[in-house]
């Protein structure tokens, strides 16, 4: 891993960073630094800060006011428990009106991180005060259109056309995977551990430890089938999964978008659960 950061020019910062990452194996640090190679930590001078802490959801809320080099200003949303994104939105007008306009999207994993920017129409209410802030979502959020992005793998960066043909296509898969998930009447609201604590056993138990597969995941007379290196039970896939999932997983391309993404497919798992949050009235207190 250390050798994506240094392989074109190695300098003193990016092996402090590569080394960071390397010992931590945290995904938020391989965030930053992603955001930190490509300039985009600071891209933007923050104007005002509120901030509030939830104690149903054991997380922070903020909302800074921000302005770019072209002086165009806008309002970010950022949840601790959801990291790897921050919405955007434009700044109220006279009667508290604003509209949420984008999501944008960070999420690291073992081998790089993806990002991008997906639009966004909605509105909401939103009042800036001198010590307070108020933000009230409408409940009807409608996510658009990947419209920009980026995929770092190992030593690799690919852009413009390729990276958005990627990004939308897995996109695609992962709102199939997660309607699969969501008629299966497990809870919502789990944290990211817990989250792939259960799914993971269930979708790949060809990958998990003898003590970790689900109980009776392989029968008498089950067919399987090789596909990245993995023998796959096609047959489990015939028992467990609908009929559109059952070729994406027994590919290996289900668990490689679990690999590469898992934080993006939690995020859009969660999505009910942040847009009821926000569309509840939250009071906020400036803090800067």
């Amino acid at each position: 891993m250390i050798y994506f950061f240094f392989k074109r020019r190695i300098t003193p910062w990016l092996i402090f960073f590569g080394i960071v990452i390397f010992l931590s194996g945290c995904i938020s640090v391989m965030e930053k630094s992603g955001q930190l190679l490509d300039g985009t930590m600071f891209a933007e001078k923050r104007n005002a800060l509120y901030s509030v802490r939830l104690s149903s959801l054991s997380a922070n809320i903020e909302l800074s006011a921000v302005q770019n080099k072209a002086h165009e200003q806008s309002v970010i949303i950022y949840i601790s428990k959801y990291p790897m994104m921050k919405l955007r939105g434009s700044l109220p007008d006279d009667d508290g009106n604003f509209y949420l306009v984008s999501l944008e999207y960070l999420g690291g994993n073992i081998h790089g991180w993806n990002e991008f920017t997906l639009d966004l129409l909605g509105t909401g209410k939103l009042t800036l005060q001198e010590e307070i802030a108020a933000l009230q979502l409408n409940e009807e959020i409608e996510k658009i259109l990947i419209t920009s992005g980026k995929i770092h793998r190992y030593d690799t960066r690919i852009v413009g056309d390729e990276a958005l043909t990627l990004l939308r296509n897995r996109y695609e898969r992962i709102i199939s995977i997660v309607e699969w998930m969501s008629s299966q009447n497990v809870p919502k609201g789990q944290s990211i551990g817990n989250f792939e604590n259960y799914w993971k056993p269930i979708m790949f138990p060809e990958v998990m430890s003898k003590r970790k597969k689900p109980k009776g995941w392989q029968e008498k007379g089950d067919q399987f089938k090789r596909a990245e290196d993995i023998r796959w039970n096609i047959s489990y896939s015939d028992r467990i999964f609908p009929e559109h999932l059952k070729p994406v997983r027994d590919s290996g391309t289900m668990l490689r978008d679990w690999e590469e993404a898992i934080l993006w497919i939690y995020l859009e798992y969660e999505w009910e659960n942040i847009m009821d949050l926000l569309s509840r009235e939250i009071i906020l207190t400036k803090i800067k």
